[in-house]
């Protein structure tokens, strides 16, 4: 049998696909763990800069596995979440790259990644409360957080799908692609942020995801401690000796 998640390594990007095409790249137990596998991967090995998640088979992902849930199998890992990744994101920035429908736990692992490519004929949505389920794997918790709270309301409590133009306009989808090319456009803005110091890159996506939980006072502290190792790094002098002589920089990672 084939691979439930299969990796491909280009550059410093790494592509993990769901290929579970049969069921709409569900996820049963032992693919949240190799998602999971993967983004231990990607943070662990120093020549990966970026992640990009996405699905075969012309679907990203239609959430849970029903068949195996009702057998007592469950994706979801205990201290991370679905998939491995709602509630423990890689360090390292992941996109998703999203073909078809991401509904349910698809549209979780959505709002795991850090940004969104996404082909013109993609749906999303949460159509857990259509039967009789919550979106408990992030999106009841975390869409308000993202959209206005109406909006989210909207998406939760009728579980019908949006387009990837409206999800555009509410800002969960960065880029909108013909269909077909999402993964292509995915690379493209994956390699915009591989190009970047890693160090820095690593660092500034800490920050943007943790201080909505800072207070003021606490920010500017937190904010200037997981700075300084980065402005004292080998690769801030590297970025700035590069721009002076106008050449590419050659990252170290530290």
């Amino acid at each position: 049998m084939a691979d439930s998640v299969v990796l491909e390594q280009r550059g410093g990007i790494l592509v993990i696909t769901i290929n579970r095409p049969e069921a709409r790249n569900a996820l049963d137990r032992e693919a949240s763990l190799r998602i999971a596998a993967a983004a231990d991967r990607l943070d662990a090995d120093d020549e990966l800069r970026v992640g990009v998640l996405t699905g075969a088979g012309g679907a990203f992902c239609s959430g849970m596995d029903l068949k195996a849930w009702m057998t007592g199998e469950t994706p979801n890992i205990e201290g991370r979440g679905f998939g491995g990744v709602t509630v423990t994101p890689p360090r390292k920035p992941l996109i998703a790259a999203v073909e078809g429908w991401a509904l349910a736990g698809g549209f979780e692992l959505m709002l795991a990644c850090d940004m969104v490519v996404a082909a013109e004929n993609s749906r999303f949505g949460v159509p857990e409360v259509k039967r009789a389920l919550v979106a408990g794997g992030g999106a009841a918790m975390l869409l308000p957080r993202r959209i206005p709270q109406a909006i989210a309301m909207e998406f939760l409590l009728t579980g019908e799908p949006v387009t990837a133009r409206r999800a555009a306009e509410l800002g969960l989808v960065n880029r909108i692609t013909p269909e077909g090319e999402a993964l292509a456009g995915a690379l493209e803005l994956a390699a915009a942020v591989a190009a970047n110091g890693p160090m820095a890159v690593a660092v500034t996506k800490e920050i943007a995801v943790v201080q909505t939980d800072w207070t003021l006072e606490d920010g500017w502290r937190n904010n200037a401690e997981l700075c300084a190792p980065v402005f004292a790094s080998a690769d801030a002098k590297e970025g700035a000796a590069a721009f002076a002589a106008r050449r590419t920089p050659v990252w170290q990672g530290r």
